[in-house]
């Protein structure tokens, strides 16, 4: 399925917030990512995104059919983690499974490695997600480990895991 990877618009927020109001996305994602999904959730979304896109992140709009229907972006870290950046991301269920998010993640990577000074880009899915699981698969991410009981969720204890993506594993991967 064909789509395209863009600056967020204001324009977008009414897409957004239809698309990323639903539960089943939102279990999958942190707390800040809220459910209900309104339209001020979207606009306060897509207002930051484009504040901070010439700094130590890279946001992008998924696109398909001339209308945004999912996020993706990697954030810059700091401290003593300040050559690693995070990746993170959310697609509208109607297009999960058609290959759209892990040719999602490795364009994205790909121009992080080109634009910021990091080594590593990692990714953390709850374990029990096995869709997202397998996009970082597929997108040349390698499960580092497995944290039991790590995070707490709609009152449920949950494990996640801990994807990475070294600069030097990508280069030529892409």
């Amino acid at each position: 399925m064909d789509f395209y990877l863009r600056p967020w618009s204001i324009e977008d927020a009414e897409d957004i917030a239809v698309e990323a109001d639903n539960p089943r996305i939102a279990a999958n994602l942190r707390n800040v990512f809220p459910c209900p999904y309104t339209l001020k959730d979207a606009v306060d979304y897509i207002t930051d995104c484009i504040s901070k896109e010439s700094g130590r992140q890279i946001t992008r709009a998924i696109e398909v059919d001339g209308r945004a229907v999912g996020s993706i972006g990697i954030f810059l870290l700091n401290d003593v983690y300040e050559k690693s950046a995070e990746l993170g991301y959310w697609l509208s269920e109607k297009y999960w499974r058609k290959g759209i998010m892990s040719r999602a993640v490795r364009m994205l990577c790909r121009e992080a490695f080109e634009t910021f000074d990091i080594v590593r880009i990692f990714a953390e899915p709850f374990a029990c997600n096995a869709g997202s699981r397998g996009v970082l698969e597929k997108a040349g991410f390698t499960c580092e480990g497995t944290m039991k009981n790590g995070i707490y969720k709609n009152g449920q204890i949950h494990s996640y895991c801990i994807y990475a993506l070294l600069r030097e594993e990508a280069v030529g991967n892409f």
